[in-house]
């Protein structure tokens, strides 16, 4: 039995110096410890130490009951004076296993230590019952207030709030200093939550990469977002110029059908520039980047086209007429599209867009496979025409497969006297 104190709480309150070895020492032990300090919960590990080799000794077990301490200069010289004490109980005791008896989250660190010099059967953890509340809030925010991310978290705010509001109280009002003070918790809550600063963070380091780098999706990047300006503009003249501007459906159509133009030019041109940048580049182009484009357009199409007909069943578009066509002898009069068929157009249109955009991504990345192949082969082994021999096998250039020389020796071996080696086929 050995009672472990990382803390040395036992020879500072009776001035013992540990190890206490031995059923009485202990017993004394306990004694000294509760007239020094009766709140003290070693005297509750003491006792339980006691306890526990009295039950062992009456089931015809030997026992030796200790009591380790460390010191109270640091804890590295703490768990290193337990090593010490340790490695002189084995060497005068020699036991073949412990049962460790602790009371606190700091003695529990010494564990390991016990374990790396005699097999541990069991660790007996005290738990005053009246303080194992107050223990555990209390490692709890020990914990907390070691680790210095969480103070910067949690209490520079609450300090920084409990500084601003009298301030704010007293010049605004104190309704006015709460509001502000929640707006400001709030939106600070929002900042962490999302991971804005590591989104900030990743952002700049990609554009500071850029500029060195000297991609051309910088270029494009502040085109697009140039675009994205205009169109927010021309989306926000176009609802203003409604005669009646209630509710949302309404306005936000007319929104999207003056500004997608706009926005899909942004958006196809910073897809143009990371394709150059692909383009460039020595790796091959990837197929997502080559679709992109396409998507971009195919989607601007689906929403003018949704957005064209809404506003024309609310009169506020005029419907597409196609003027008069004089081809020679062919001649067409002029004739109106029904909003129905203008969307139609739209999603058909579409539509093709994005199959030629899939068909174009699939054959530009599909070459570019095929030339990744064509330089690893060499390298492999793996070249056109010709037999291939490959751990016994022989693969021709027809992709007909057969057993190389000792395999068929084998085989010939086996047909003559029905036996031999049996090789897996």
């Amino acid at each position: 039995m050995v009672c472990l104190d990382r803390t040395d709480d036992v020879g500072r309150k009776t001035g013992l110096r540990s190890p206490v070895v031995g059923w009485e020492a202990v017993r004394a032990l306990v004694t000294d410890v509760g007239l020094a300090d009766p709140e003290d919960s070693g005297v509750n590990s003491l006792l339980e130490t006691l306890r526990v080799a009295q039950d062992l000794r009456d089931d015809g077990e030997a026992v030796v009951v200790a009591v380790v301490s460390g010191d109270r200069e640091s804890m590295v010289s703490a768990d290193r004076s337990v090593a010490r004490q340790l490695d002189d109980l084995m060497a005068a005791h020699d036991p073949e296993s412990a049962v460790v008896v602790i009371d606190s989250a700091e003695d529990e660190r010494l564990v390991p230590i016990v374990e790396s010099r005699v097999r541990v059967d069991s660790v007996d953890r005290v738990v005053v019952r009246q303080a194992r509340d107050i223990e555990s809030t209390y490692y709890l925010l020990k914990q907390f207030l070691a680790d210095e991310e969480l103070r910067q978290t949690v209490l520079v705010p609450i300090g920084l709030t409990l500084l601003v509001f009298p301030m704010l109280a007293w010049f605004v009002g104190p309704a006015e200093g709460a509001a502000a003070i929640t707006t400001v918790i709030g939106l600070f809550l929002l900042y962490k939550g999302f991971n804005v600063d590591e989104v900030v963070t990743g952002l700049a380091r990609r554009i500071r990469e850029s500029l060195y780098s000297g991609q051309v999706s910088v270029v494009t990047y502040a085109v697009a977002a140039g675009l994205t300006l205009v169109g927010i503009f021309v989306g926000v003249l176009g609802v203003s110029s409604l005669e009646d501007a209630s509710g949302v459906a309404l306005p936000a159509v007319q929104f999207a059908f003056d500004s997608v133009p706009w926005l899909a030019a942004a958006a196809l041109t910073a897809s143009a520039g990371r394709l150059l940048d692909e383009a460039i580049g020595e790796e091959p182009i990837r197929g997502s980047y080559l679709n992109l484009p396409f998507i971009v357009v195919a989607v601007g199409l689906v929403v003018r086209g949704f957005s064209a007909y809404f506003l024309e069943q609310q009169a506020l578009i005029d419907p597409v007429r196609v003027s008069a066509i004089e081809l020679g002898v062919l001649s067409i009069d002029t004739f109106g599209i029904a909003a129905g068929e203008r969307l139609a157009g739209y999603v058909v249109g579409a539509i093709v867009v994005s199959l030629v955009g899939a068909k174009v991504a699939a054959t530009f990345s599909g070459d570019a496979d095929r030339t990744v192949l064509e330089d690893v082969a060499p390298e492999s082994g793996l070249t056109d025409g010709g037999p291939q021999e490959l751990d016994g096998w022989r693969s021709d250039s027809d992709g007909d497969s057969s057993p190389g020389s000792e395999s068929e020796a084998a085989d010939s071996a086996r047909d003559e006297d029905g036996s031999g080696p049996d090789y897996p086929r």
